[in-house]
């Protein structure tokens, strides 16, 4: 299965980019084509709500997000990751999800894993990020979630290595 992995983390390297490697790690060696994205690494403009992509499936801006769309609609498995910013998911990923809307209607019936860090330590910090993946999903046709990763209790990068949440990651990654 393609398995494409969309991390919303800016810090390369950061807490939710570790554990997409660790998922990356597991799916791969179940057999599985993997291929992750850092949006921060993207040219990404946001959705400036034009709407000139209900006719023709096209978003008039011409950046990276064309590509990012391709692949989402060829991939099997979608894994959805960011850090939690004032308990919701950062900028990077809500303007991915909102620019998502040329081809919404053609992601349909994957699966959907979602990594999610947070500093604050509680799994309820997350909650309203959760919200946001779980509406992103309602709109997809046929989309299932299949499991969630909680990074919880890391704030600084790096915070992460160590944690049981590490394993997880990975045990999630070569189940799927």
């Amino acid at each position: 299965m393609k398995v494409l992995v969309i991390s919303g983390s800016p810090r390369i390297g950061g807490n939710s980019d570790v554990l997409c490697d660790q998922f990356i790690k597991g799916a791969k060696e179940a057999g599985h084509v993997t291929e992750k994205i850092n949006l921060g690494k993207k040219k990404l403009g946001p959705c400036t709500a034009c709407y000139a992509c209900r006719n023709g499936g096209v978003c008039i801006q011409e950046d990276d997000m064309t590509e990012i769309l391709e692949k989402l609609v060829s991939a099997d498995i979608i894994v959805l990751s960011t850090p939690v910013y004032f308990y919701s998911m950062d900028a990077q990923m809500k303007m991915f999800i909102d620019r998502s809307l040329p081809r919404y209607r053609e992601i349909k019936n994957k699966d959907f894993y979602f990594i999610i860090t947070a500093a604050d330590p509680q799994r309820e910090a997350t909650d309203e990020t959760m919200g946001g993946f779980r509406g992103y999903t309602r709109c997809l046709p046929g989309a299932k979630e299949k499991g969630i990763i909680y990074g919880t209790g890391a704030w600084d990068k790096g915070d992460i290595l160590g944690l049981p949440v590490m394993q997880e990651a990975y045990e999630m990654g070569k189940n799927i």
